[in-house]
C-alpha cells in the first residue's frame, strides 16, 4: 500500500503482466485501461444510491471492457485510530495487486476553537494518471468531483479516451456538470448496481473511508 511508505505504480508481481482472457478471447492486445477510483467520493454516491459496493466485482466488470491495466483506489485515512472499517477493503485490494494510496487527513481549529477535519487525494489521482497516460488507451475515474476536469482535459491532450463513473439519479446529481461534459463517456453508477451491488454488508468488499 502506498501511503508513509511509496509504492512504484510500475512494483507488480509477474502474474499480473499475463493476458486477461474473458470467454476465451485474448484482450491484451485490446483496449488498455487504468481505473481511478476517488474512494470517498465514490463511498457517498454509492451510499446516496442506497448500495455497497463490491470492489472484486467491480474490478470484473471493468475486465470486459478491454485490458486492466492498473487500478488505483484513494482514500485518506484517520491517524491513531485503533479500528478502521476501510482497513479490510484496502488490504483486499493491496494484496490483489491494485495500487492503494493513502494520506492521513489533517484537523484544523479556528479561534474560536472549532475543529474540523481536512483531507483529499487530488493532487496524487492527478500525478498517477499523467504519469500512466502513455501507456494506456483509456482512463476510468470513478468521481464526479469538478475539480478533475483540467486533469480529464489534459489527459485526453495525450489522446487517451476517458469515462467517468458517477451519478446523475436520486434527489441530487453527484457529478459536477463541467465533469460530465468534458468526459468523453459517462456511467451512471446505478446501471452498474445489479453486477457490483455488495449483497454482505460484513464481507470486507463493501469498504467505507474515513469520512465515517
Amino acid at each position: 500500500m502506498r501511503g508513509t511508505a511509496q509504492r512504484s505504480m510500475y512494483d507488480r508481481p509477474p502474474w499480473l503482466y499475463a493476458p486477461i482472457v474473458v470467454a476465451g478471447f485474448d484482450m491484451s492486445a485490446t483496449n488498455k485501461i487504468a481505473v481511478f477510483i476517488d474512494g470517498t467520493n465514490v463511498y457517498a454516491t454509492s451510499k446516496a444510491l442506497g448500495f455497497d459496493i463490491d470492489y472484486k466485482q467491480l474490478l470484473l466488470e471493468i475486465q470486459t471492457r478491454g485490458n486492466l491495466v492498473r487500478a488505483f483506489y484513494y482514500t485518506t485515512i484517520i491517524e491513531d485510530q485503533e479500528y478502521s472499517s476501510i482497513r479490510p477493503l484496502l488490504d483486499w485490494l493491496d494484496y490483489n495487486g491494485n495500487t492503494v494510496v493513502t494520506k492521513p487527513t489533517k484537523e484544523f481549529s479556528d479561534e474560536s476553537g472549532r475543529r474540523w477535519v481536512k483531507g483529499n487525494m487530488h493532487i496524487e489521482l492527478a500525478v498517477d494518471a499523467m504519469e500512466l497516460a502513455a501507456h494506456i488507451d483509456e482512463m476510468v475515474l470513478f468521481s464526479g468531483d469538478g475539480d478533475f476536469r483540467s486533469l480529464v482535459e489534459a489527459v485526453q491532450r495525450r489522446g487517451v479516451r476517458v469515462t467517468v463513473v458517477s451519478t446523475i439519479s436520486g434527489q441530487h446529481p453527484m457529478i459536477a456538470d463541467e465533469l460530465r461534459r468534458q468526459a468523453d463517456a459517462f456511467i451512471d453508477l446505478i446501471e452498474l448496481q445489479p453486477r457490483i451491488a455488495h449483497h454482505k454488508p460484513q464481507a470486507p468488499f463493501g469498504g467505507r473511508g474515513s469520512h465515517e
